[in-house]
């Protein structure tokens, strides 16, 4: 006797689980994180890139959000958005990940930086976009090989093209 079944018709055989995506979460739940960097008075812009890689070495390719970026009003003239990702920002400050010389333990150190909170809004947003949650949310509203802009007036979409 089998513990599967479709539509009640019991499913005998072997069984090999196909993709392990991540739970997808609706979008009422993105919406409070996207709002908090959206409302940040120095928060200029900000957005991400998200697409289906054409190769994975051998892997299933996937969709997916990469290279969250914010621009702040310190970051005016920054032209590279690569340049204002936020795990490599530099007005944004960071919570830098190191080997404790001590313990020998890895761990996150104290946060540097000018304003802690706007840190961890953009590091939330980061992490929404990038952590698999909000994939099908993300592909529904704006399709697959595209890079987002988000504005206070507006959402600019274009394509992205990658390797």
């Amino acid at each position: 006797m089998t513990d599967r079944n479709f539509l009640g018709i019991p499913v005998e055989g072997d069984y090999t689980a196909g993709s392990t995506r991540t739970e997808q979460k609706p979008i009422e739940e993105f919406q409070p994180i996207l709002q908090a960097v959206l409302d940040d008075p120095s928060v200029i812009e900000f957005g991400w890139r998200q697409y289906t890689p054409y190769f994975n070495d051998g892997e299933p390719c996937e969709f997916s959000g990469y290279g969250t970026w914010v621009r702040t009003a310190k970051d005016a003239e920054v032209d590279d958005e690569y340049d204002l990702e936020v795990d490599s920002h530099v007005s944004l400050g960071k919570r830098p990940y190191r080997q404790d010389p001590e313990t020998g333990k890895y761990g996150f150190l104290p946060y540097e930086g000018p304003d802690e909170a706007r840190h961890d809004r953009c590091k939330a947003l980061a992490s929404a976009i990038e952590g698999g949650h909000f994939e099908t949310v993300l592909l529904d509203a704006f399709g697959d090989h595209a890079a987002i802009t988000v504005r206070r007036n507006g959402i600019q979409v274009d394509f992205y093209e990658h390797d």
